[in-house]
Protein backbone atom coordinates (compact mmCIF):
# COMPACT_ATOMS: atom_id res chain seq x y z
CA UNK A 1 0.00 0.00 0.00
CA UNK A 2 1.04 3.68 -1.02
CA UNK A 3 0.14 6.58 0.54
CA UNK A 4 0.90 10.30 -0.49
CA UNK A 5 2.79 12.34 2.07
CA UNK A 6 3.00 16.13 2.15
CA UNK A 7 7.11 16.09 3.43
CA UNK A 8 7.92 13.93 0.16
CA UNK A 9 5.55 15.30 -2.52
CA UNK A 10 4.81 12.09 -3.73
CA UNK A 11 3.05 8.68 -2.64
CA UNK A 12 5.37 6.57 -0.68
CA UNK A 13 5.62 2.71 -0.02
CA UNK A 14 3.91 1.24 3.78
CA UNK A 15 6.02 -1.81 4.86
CA UNK A 16 4.56 -5.04 4.48
CA UNK A 17 1.82 -6.13 6.09
CA UNK A 18 1.57 -7.76 9.28
CA UNK A 19 4.11 -4.86 9.68
CA UNK A 20 2.84 -2.43 12.66
CA UNK A 21 1.53 0.86 11.95
CA UNK A 22 1.39 3.65 14.43
CA UNK A 23 -0.90 6.44 13.04
CA UNK A 24 -1.47 9.81 15.14
CA UNK A 25 -3.84 12.01 13.76
CA UNK A 26 -4.24 15.25 15.38
CA UNK A 27 -8.04 15.87 16.89
CA UNK A 28 -9.83 19.06 17.74
CA UNK A 29 -9.39 22.11 19.62
CA UNK A 30 -12.20 21.73 22.31
CA UNK A 31 -14.11 24.83 22.76
CA UNK A 32 -17.45 24.51 21.40
CA UNK A 33 -19.11 21.41 19.12
CA UNK A 34 -17.25 20.49 15.89
CA UNK A 35 -18.36 21.28 12.62
CA UNK A 36 -18.57 18.53 9.72
CA UNK A 37 -15.45 19.40 8.48
CA UNK A 38 -13.66 18.67 11.86
CA UNK A 39 -14.79 15.12 11.41
CA UNK A 40 -13.08 14.82 8.09
CA UNK A 41 -9.63 14.10 9.98
CA UNK A 42 -11.62 11.37 12.50
CA UNK A 43 -13.67 9.34 9.51
CA UNK A 44 -10.57 9.14 7.21
CA UNK A 45 -8.16 7.91 9.71
CA UNK A 46 -11.12 5.23 10.85
CA UNK A 47 -11.45 4.11 7.46
CA UNK A 48 -7.77 3.52 7.11
CA UNK A 49 -7.40 2.10 9.93
CA UNK A 50 -10.02 -0.81 9.30
CA UNK A 51 -8.56 -1.42 5.86
CA UNK A 52 -4.97 -1.87 6.90
CA UNK A 53 -6.19 -4.29 9.86
CA UNK A 54 -8.52 -6.08 6.98
CA UNK A 55 -5.07 -5.97 5.05
CA UNK A 56 -2.85 -7.62 7.60
CA UNK A 57 -1.51 -4.76 9.33
CA UNK A 58 -0.90 -4.55 13.17
CA UNK A 59 -2.63 -1.06 13.52
CA UNK A 60 -2.17 1.87 16.74
CA UNK A 61 -4.43 4.58 16.08
CA UNK A 62 -3.84 7.41 18.49
CA UNK A 63 -6.16 10.82 17.92
CA UNK A 64 -5.62 13.52 20.61
CA UNK A 65 -7.73 15.74 22.64
CA UNK A 66 -6.44 19.07 22.77
CA UNK A 67 -8.06 21.04 26.31
CA UNK A 68 -4.93 23.24 26.76
CA UNK A 69 -4.79 25.82 23.90
CA UNK A 70 -4.98 29.84 23.74
CA UNK A 71 -8.46 29.47 22.26
CA UNK A 72 -10.09 27.30 25.14
CA UNK A 73 -8.47 30.54 27.64
CA UNK A 74 -10.05 33.22 25.90
CA UNK A 75 -13.48 31.16 25.59
CA UNK A 76 -13.65 31.21 29.34
CA UNK A 77 -10.01 32.21 31.07
CA UNK A 78 -11.80 31.28 34.64
CA UNK A 79 -13.11 28.39 33.70
CA UNK A 80 -11.06 26.72 31.22
CA UNK A 81 -10.88 23.39 32.54
CA UNK A 82 -14.67 23.24 32.87
CA UNK A 83 -15.24 24.38 28.98
CA UNK A 84 -12.60 21.68 27.99
CA UNK A 85 -14.16 18.95 29.90
CA UNK A 86 -17.62 19.53 28.45
CA UNK A 87 -16.65 20.36 24.97
CA UNK A 88 -14.61 17.26 25.08
CA UNK A 89 -17.81 15.08 25.98
CA UNK A 90 -19.60 16.74 23.33
CA UNK A 91 -16.98 15.82 20.26
CA UNK A 92 -17.02 12.16 21.22
CA UNK A 93 -21.17 12.46 21.88
CA UNK A 94 -21.03 13.66 18.08
CA UNK A 95 -18.31 11.78 16.25
CA UNK A 96 -20.38 8.47 17.87
CA UNK A 97 -22.80 9.97 15.73
CA UNK A 98 -20.99 8.14 12.91
CA UNK A 99 -21.14 5.20 14.08
CA UNK A 100 -17.34 4.37 13.46
CA UNK A 101 -15.94 3.17 16.93
CA UNK A 102 -13.08 5.09 18.42
CA UNK A 103 -9.44 5.54 18.16
CA UNK A 104 -7.04 2.79 20.07
CA UNK A 105 -6.01 5.98 22.59
CA UNK A 106 -7.62 9.53 22.23
CA UNK A 107 -4.87 11.11 25.12
CA UNK A 108 -5.25 14.75 26.46
CA UNK A 109 -2.80 17.74 26.86
CA UNK A 110 -3.61 18.08 30.31
CA UNK A 111 -2.92 14.61 30.82
CA UNK A 112 0.30 14.37 28.99
CA UNK A 113 2.13 17.67 31.11
CA UNK A 114 4.58 15.42 32.68
CA UNK A 115 5.66 14.20 29.36
CA UNK A 116 5.55 17.86 27.83
CA UNK A 117 7.64 19.47 30.22
CA UNK A 118 10.52 16.08 29.81
CA UNK A 119 10.74 16.95 26.22
CA UNK A 120 11.31 20.59 26.65
CA UNK A 121 13.81 19.96 28.76
CA UNK A 122 15.52 17.78 26.67
CA UNK A 123 15.49 20.54 24.14
CA UNK A 124 16.61 22.96 26.82
CA UNK A 125 19.48 20.84 26.95
CA UNK A 126 20.61 20.58 23.29
CA UNK A 127 19.92 24.88 23.27
CA UNK A 128 17.26 24.30 20.68
CA UNK A 129 14.87 25.72 23.47
CA UNK A 130 15.75 28.66 26.10
CA UNK A 131 13.46 30.16 28.65
CA UNK A 132 12.35 33.85 29.16
CA UNK A 133 10.17 35.32 31.61
CA UNK A 134 8.45 32.55 32.56
CA UNK A 135 7.86 31.47 28.70
CA UNK A 136 9.69 29.10 26.89
CA UNK A 137 10.85 29.19 23.22
CA UNK A 138 12.11 26.73 20.68
CA UNK A 139 15.24 28.46 18.26
CA UNK A 140 13.87 27.45 14.73
CA UNK A 141 17.48 28.93 13.81
CA UNK A 142 19.15 25.92 15.13
CA UNK A 143 16.99 23.50 13.04
CA UNK A 144 18.20 23.54 9.79
CA UNK A 145 15.32 21.39 8.35
CA UNK A 146 12.82 24.06 9.52
CA UNK A 147 10.49 24.85 6.42
CA UNK A 148 10.38 21.21 4.63
CA UNK A 149 6.99 20.26 5.27
CA UNK A 150 5.38 23.47 4.55
CA UNK A 151 7.70 25.20 2.26
CA UNK A 152 6.55 28.52 4.33
CA UNK A 153 9.80 29.66 6.08
CA UNK A 154 9.62 33.53 4.40
CA UNK A 155 6.28 33.51 6.26
CA UNK A 156 7.81 32.22 9.22
CA UNK A 157 10.60 35.14 9.72
CA UNK A 158 7.77 37.75 9.79
CA UNK A 159 4.80 36.37 12.28
CA UNK A 160 4.33 33.18 13.39
CA UNK A 161 0.51 33.14 13.82
CA UNK A 162 -0.11 30.86 15.94
CA UNK A 163 1.76 32.96 19.23
CA UNK A 164 0.13 35.63 21.00
CA UNK A 165 1.35 38.95 19.91
CA UNK A 166 2.12 40.41 23.49
CA UNK A 167 4.77 37.56 23.73
CA UNK A 168 6.97 38.75 20.32
CA UNK A 169 9.12 40.54 22.54
CA UNK A 170 10.84 37.90 24.28
CA UNK A 171 11.88 36.11 21.30
CA UNK A 172 15.12 36.01 20.23
CA UNK A 173 14.23 35.55 16.66
CA UNK A 174 10.55 36.56 15.39
CA UNK A 175 10.39 32.67 13.92
CA UNK A 176 10.48 31.07 17.70
CA UNK A 177 7.45 29.96 18.61
CA UNK A 178 6.44 29.09 22.40
CA UNK A 179 6.84 25.42 24.15
CA UNK A 180 5.89 26.76 27.05
CA UNK A 181 3.55 29.95 28.12
CA UNK A 182 3.77 31.93 31.63
CA UNK A 183 0.35 31.75 33.91
CA UNK A 184 -1.33 34.65 33.41
CA UNK A 185 -3.19 36.41 35.77
CA UNK A 186 -7.29 35.79 35.25
CA UNK A 187 -6.23 32.57 34.09
CA UNK A 188 -7.62 29.35 36.14
CA UNK A 189 -5.68 26.50 35.04
CA UNK A 190 -2.00 26.07 35.01
CA UNK A 191 0.80 23.89 35.87
CA UNK A 192 4.15 23.72 37.76
CA UNK A 193 7.79 23.43 35.42
CA UNK A 194 11.37 24.07 36.09
CA UNK A 195 10.69 27.44 34.14
CA UNK A 196 7.88 28.30 36.70
CA UNK A 197 4.20 27.85 36.47
CA UNK A 198 1.84 27.81 33.21
CA UNK A 199 0.68 25.69 30.71
CA UNK A 200 2.25 23.97 27.63
CA UNK A 201 2.05 25.51 24.04
CA UNK A 202 -0.08 24.34 21.19
CA UNK A 203 2.48 22.39 19.37
CA UNK A 204 4.70 20.54 22.36
CA UNK A 205 1.56 18.51 23.42
CA UNK A 206 1.30 16.82 20.07
CA UNK A 207 5.22 15.82 19.80
CA UNK A 208 4.50 14.46 23.57
CA UNK A 209 1.27 12.69 23.01
CA UNK A 210 2.58 10.93 19.73
CA UNK A 211 5.56 9.82 21.27
CA UNK A 212 4.04 8.55 24.60
CA UNK A 213 1.94 6.58 22.74
CA UNK A 214 3.83 5.32 19.70
CA UNK A 215 7.00 5.71 20.67
CA UNK A 216 10.03 8.08 18.84
CA UNK A 217 9.63 6.39 15.16
CA UNK A 218 6.07 5.58 13.49
CA UNK A 219 4.72 5.93 10.14
CA UNK A 220 1.87 8.26 9.78
CA UNK A 221 0.97 11.43 10.88
CA UNK A 222 -2.55 13.09 9.73
CA UNK A 223 -4.54 16.47 10.13
CA UNK A 224 -6.52 18.69 7.90
CA UNK A 225 -4.51 20.82 5.10
CA UNK A 226 -4.30 23.81 7.56
CA UNK A 227 -2.21 22.18 9.77
CA UNK A 228 0.68 21.89 7.32
CA UNK A 229 1.85 25.47 9.21
CA UNK A 230 2.79 26.30 11.86
CA UNK A 231 1.21 23.31 13.70
CA UNK A 232 2.86 20.35 11.72
CA UNK A 233 5.81 22.17 10.55
CA UNK A 234 6.76 22.72 14.36
CA UNK A 235 6.00 19.43 16.04
CA UNK A 236 8.86 18.08 12.96
CA UNK A 237 11.41 20.74 14.13
CA UNK A 238 10.64 19.91 18.06
CA UNK A 239 10.54 16.06 17.88
CA UNK A 240 13.17 15.58 15.95
CA UNK A 241 15.31 18.13 17.10
CA UNK A 242 15.44 16.19 20.42
CA UNK A 243 16.53 13.52 18.28
CA UNK A 244 13.21 11.65 17.69
CA UNK A 245 12.98 10.65 14.08
CA UNK A 246 8.67 10.78 14.35
CA UNK A 247 6.76 10.35 11.53
CA UNK A 248 7.44 8.84 8.53
CA UNK A 249 4.14 9.75 6.17
CA UNK A 250 2.28 13.20 6.55
CA UNK A 251 -1.30 12.93 5.53
CA UNK A 252 -3.31 16.22 5.06
CA UNK A 253 -6.76 15.53 4.13
CA UNK A 254 -8.38 18.97 2.28
CA UNK A 255 -10.74 21.12 3.87
CA UNK A 256 -14.67 21.72 3.51
CA UNK A 257 -15.83 24.38 1.39
CA UNK A 258 -19.09 26.05 1.78
CA UNK A 259 -20.23 28.00 -1.17
CA UNK A 260 -16.63 28.13 -1.89
CA UNK A 261 -15.15 29.07 0.99
CA UNK A 262 -13.33 27.15 3.71
CA UNK A 263 -15.90 26.36 6.36
CA UNK A 264 -14.34 27.47 9.82
CA UNK A 265 -15.49 28.83 12.90
CA UNK A 266 -14.04 31.76 12.77
CA UNK A 267 -16.20 32.53 9.07
CA UNK A 268 -19.02 31.61 10.97
CA UNK A 269 -20.23 29.40 8.07
CA UNK A 270 -20.38 25.94 9.56
CA UNK A 271 -22.29 23.25 9.72
CA UNK A 272 -22.32 21.09 13.03
CA UNK A 273 -21.78 17.18 12.64
CA UNK A 274 -24.40 16.91 14.94
CA UNK A 275 -26.85 19.13 12.84
CA UNK A 276 -25.73 17.26 9.41
CA UNK A 277 -26.31 13.59 11.03
CA UNK A 278 -29.71 14.66 12.02
CA UNK A 279 -30.91 16.20 8.82
CA UNK A 280 -29.49 13.74 6.21
CA UNK A 281 -28.72 10.61 8.50
CA UNK A 282 -25.39 8.88 9.19
CA UNK A 283 -25.26 7.01 5.75
CA UNK A 284 -25.67 9.98 3.89
CA UNK A 285 -22.92 11.86 5.49
CA UNK A 286 -20.57 8.96 5.35
CA UNK A 287 -20.97 8.41 1.61
CA UNK A 288 -21.22 12.17 1.01
CA UNK A 289 -17.40 11.64 2.71
CA UNK A 290 -16.43 8.92 0.31
CA UNK A 291 -17.30 10.59 -2.86
CA UNK A 292 -13.84 13.13 -2.23
CA UNK A 293 -10.39 11.51 -2.37
CA UNK A 294 -9.00 12.37 0.72
CA UNK A 295 -6.46 14.79 -0.05
CA UNK A 296 -8.54 16.89 -1.97
CA UNK A 297 -11.13 19.91 -0.77
CA UNK A 298 -15.05 19.07 -0.73
CA UNK A 299 -17.88 21.35 -1.36
CA UNK A 300 -20.85 20.89 0.69
CA UNK A 301 -24.84 21.99 -0.55
CA UNK A 302 -28.15 20.44 -0.37
CA UNK A 303 -27.61 19.39 -3.38
CA UNK A 304 -24.78 17.38 -2.94
CA UNK A 305 -26.00 16.16 0.21
CA UNK A 306 -29.14 14.84 -1.41
CA UNK A 307 -27.04 13.08 -4.39
CA UNK A 308 -25.43 11.29 -1.20
CA UNK A 309 -28.90 10.14 -0.17
CA UNK A 310 -29.93 9.01 -3.29
CA UNK A 311 -27.00 6.76 -3.33
CA UNK A 312 -27.30 5.29 -0.04
CA UNK A 313 -31.35 4.56 -1.11
CA UNK A 314 -29.61 2.66 -4.19
CA UNK A 315 -27.42 0.57 -1.71
CA UNK A 316 -30.46 -0.43 0.55
CA UNK A 317 -32.40 -1.34 -2.79
CA UNK A 318 -29.92 -3.88 -3.76
CA UNK A 319 -30.98 -5.93 -0.06
CA UNK A 320 -34.37 -5.70 -1.10
CA UNK A 321 -33.99 -8.42 -3.85
CA UNK A 322 -32.11 -11.86 -4.06
CA UNK A 323 -27.98 -11.99 -3.86
CA UNK A 324 -26.04 -13.04 -7.25
CA UNK A 325 -22.70 -14.81 -6.21
CA UNK A 326 -19.60 -13.30 -7.69
CA UNK A 327 -17.97 -10.22 -8.01
CA UNK A 328 -14.27 -9.28 -8.66
CA UNK A 329 -12.73 -7.82 -4.89
CA UNK A 330 -9.95 -6.94 -7.07
CA UNK A 331 -10.47 -3.65 -8.26
CA UNK A 332 -11.52 -2.76 -4.61
CA UNK A 333 -8.72 -3.47 -2.76
CA UNK A 334 -6.58 -1.82 -5.87
CA UNK A 335 -8.63 1.44 -5.38
CA UNK A 336 -7.69 1.50 -1.44
CA UNK A 337 -4.03 0.33 -2.02
CA UNK A 338 -3.19 3.25 -4.15
CA UNK A 339 -3.82 6.23 -1.61
CA UNK A 340 -6.18 5.22 -0.03
CA UNK A 341 -8.71 6.36 -3.35
CA UNK A 342 -12.15 6.15 -1.75
CA UNK A 343 -13.88 7.77 -5.00
CA UNK A 344 -12.81 4.43 -6.95
CA UNK A 345 -13.57 1.91 -4.26
CA UNK A 346 -16.94 4.20 -4.03
CA UNK A 347 -17.56 3.39 -8.00
CA UNK A 348 -16.79 -0.56 -7.66
CA UNK A 349 -19.65 -0.70 -4.72
CA UNK A 350 -22.04 0.91 -7.14
CA UNK A 351 -21.05 -2.11 -9.96
CA UNK A 352 -21.18 -4.44 -6.83
CA UNK A 353 -24.94 -3.18 -6.27
CA UNK A 354 -26.14 -3.44 -9.93
CA UNK A 355 -25.35 -6.50 -10.16
CA UNK A 356 -26.47 -7.44 -6.85
CA UNK A 357 -23.41 -8.87 -5.27
CA UNK A 358 -24.50 -8.24 -2.08
CA UNK A 359 -21.83 -10.47 -0.39
CA UNK A 360 -18.89 -7.87 -0.84
CA UNK A 361 -21.65 -5.09 -0.65
CA UNK A 362 -21.62 -6.11 2.95
CA UNK A 363 -17.37 -6.49 3.49
CA UNK A 364 -17.17 -2.78 2.08
CA UNK A 365 -20.27 -1.75 4.23
CA UNK A 366 -18.55 -2.84 7.28
CA UNK A 367 -15.40 -1.56 6.52
CA UNK A 368 -17.04 2.02 5.71
CA UNK A 369 -19.66 2.34 8.31
CA UNK A 370 -22.83 1.76 6.52
CA UNK A 371 -23.70 -1.88 7.58
CA UNK A 372 -27.32 0.01 8.16
CA UNK A 373 -27.84 0.10 4.75
CA UNK A 374 -27.56 -3.77 4.52
CA UNK A 375 -30.75 -4.55 7.15
CA UNK A 376 -33.66 -5.13 6.25
CA UNK A 377 -36.90 -2.74 7.38
CA UNK A 378 -39.03 -4.42 8.55
CA UNK A 379 -42.56 -2.16 8.87
CA UNK A 380 -43.89 -2.39 12.23
CA UNK A 381 -47.71 -4.17 12.43
CA UNK A 382 -49.75 -0.80 11.94
CA UNK A 383 -48.32 0.16 8.85
CA UNK A 384 -48.73 -3.51 7.38
CA UNK A 385 -52.20 -3.15 8.29
CA UNK A 386 -52.63 0.65 6.18
CA UNK A 387 -51.01 -1.10 3.66
CA UNK A 388 -53.07 -3.94 3.15
CA UNK A 389 -56.41 -1.81 3.79
CA UNK A 390 -54.62 0.44 0.82
CA UNK A 391 -54.49 -2.56 -1.48
CA UNK A 392 -57.81 -3.73 -0.80
CA UNK A 393 -59.33 0.01 -1.96
CA UNK A 394 -56.90 0.16 -4.72
CA UNK A 395 -58.56 -3.68 -5.88
CA UNK A 396 -62.23 -1.87 -5.60
CA UNK A 397 -60.61 0.61 -7.48
CA UNK A 398 -61.41 3.11 -4.47
CA UNK A 399 -58.93 5.86 -4.90
CA UNK A 400 -59.30 8.45 -2.64
CA UNK A 401 -59.53 6.22 -0.11
CA UNK A 402 -56.40 4.42 -1.63
CA UNK A 403 -54.38 8.11 -1.76
CA UNK A 404 -55.65 8.95 1.81
CA UNK A 405 -54.05 5.75 3.08
CA UNK A 406 -50.80 5.74 1.18
CA UNK A 407 -50.60 9.73 3.14
CA UNK A 408 -51.39 8.03 6.61
CA UNK A 409 -48.33 5.18 5.57
CA UNK A 410 -46.13 8.17 4.60
CA UNK A 411 -47.11 10.15 7.68
CA UNK A 412 -45.50 7.28 9.22
CA UNK A 413 -42.33 7.55 8.01
CA UNK A 414 -42.91 4.60 5.36
CA UNK A 415 -43.39 4.59 1.58
CA UNK A 416 -45.52 1.72 0.17
CA UNK A 417 -44.35 0.74 -3.67
CA UNK A 418 -46.59 -0.98 -5.68
CA UNK A 419 -45.27 -4.25 -7.52
CA UNK A 420 -47.08 -7.17 -9.58
CA UNK A 421 -48.36 -8.92 -7.26
CA UNK A 422 -48.71 -7.12 -4.01
CA UNK A 423 -46.87 -4.28 -2.38
CA UNK A 424 -43.41 -3.62 -0.36
CA UNK A 425 -42.65 -0.85 2.18
CA UNK A 426 -39.81 0.70 2.07
CA UNK A 427 -38.71 3.31 4.85
CA UNK A 428 -38.57 6.82 4.25
CA UNK A 429 -35.45 8.68 4.05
Amino acid sequence: MRLYSTLHREKVDLPDPPAEIGMYFCGPTVYQRIHIGNARPFVVSMWLRNWLRRSGYRVNLVENITDINDKIYRAAPADSARLAADAARWYVEDTDLLGLGRPDHEPKASETVEEIVALIGDLVERDLAYPAGGDVYFRVGRYTDYGALSGRLDEAATRNPSEEEEQSELKEDPRDFALWKAHKEGEDTFWESPWGPGRPGWHIECSAMAEKFLGPVFEIHGGGLDLVFPHHENEIAQSRGAGREFARIWMHNGMLRLAGEKMSKSLGNIVGLREAVEEWGRETVLIFFLGAHWHKPMDLSDEVMQQAAAQAESFRNAFRGPSVAGGDFGDFAAALDDDFDTPRALAVMHEWRRMRHQHHLRMAFELFGLDALAEEDTAPPEVVALAEQREAAREARDFGESDRLRDEIEALGWDVRDEQGGFRLVRKQ
